[in-house]
């Protein structure tokens, strides 16, 4: 898929969640695709990403929701409220993430022209969508295989949540 119907799909899987009052937090963990989709979507709305949020309904899953008019105006008004501070998974907020995803894309030394062959039997697991984060922000091209064997040590790590120092 392209970046533009990737982007396409992430806006109206966006205007489906905001056409109703748009719950403090979603989550979908069904194993698709979709389910990246509903997390990028979920950060562009700047709704926080929690397993105890609201399972994102499967009308909005390219149902009947998916490009609900009545989603556009919140969604497009939402935007001046993503900010760095806006947390989006269990202590990350957008800022932090938006850091990580600079320091391991120069670690991996990922760019446009990267390809990432990623397996699709672990789309769900945390260093998979750490991978998929990255090459969305690389601007890399990431492709889905059924069966491959990759390293996800350098991804391991990236959804920790920030330890705050002790205070004195």
């Amino acid at each position: 898929m392209s970046y533009t119907q990737f982007r396409n799909r992430v806006e109206g899987l966006a205007l489906g969640l905001l056409a109703v009052d748009p719950p403090p937090a979603v989550f979908s963990a069904r194993g698709i695709p979709w389910d990246w989709v509903a997390e990028v979507a979920a950060a562009a709305s700047g709704l926080t990403w929690d397993a105890a949020g609201l399972t994102v309904p499967s009308e909005v899953l390219g149902g009947s929701r998916f490009n609900d008019e009545d989603g556009r105006g919140p969604y497009h008004h939402r935007e001046q409220l993503v900010a760095a501070a806006t947390p989006f998974t269990a202590g990350l907020d957008h800022g932090e993430m938006m850091a990580r995803l600079r320091r391991l894309n120069v670690q991996l030394g990922w760019d446009h022209d990267t390809v990432v062959d990623l397996p699709l039997a672990q789309l769900g697991e945390t260093p998979v969508r750490a991978a998929l984060w990255s090459a969305l922000y690389a601007g890399a091209h990431a492709v889905l295989q059924p069966s491959i064997a990759w390293d996800a040590s350098p991804f391991q790590a990236f959804w920790t949540p920030l330890v705050s120092p002790p205070e004195d």
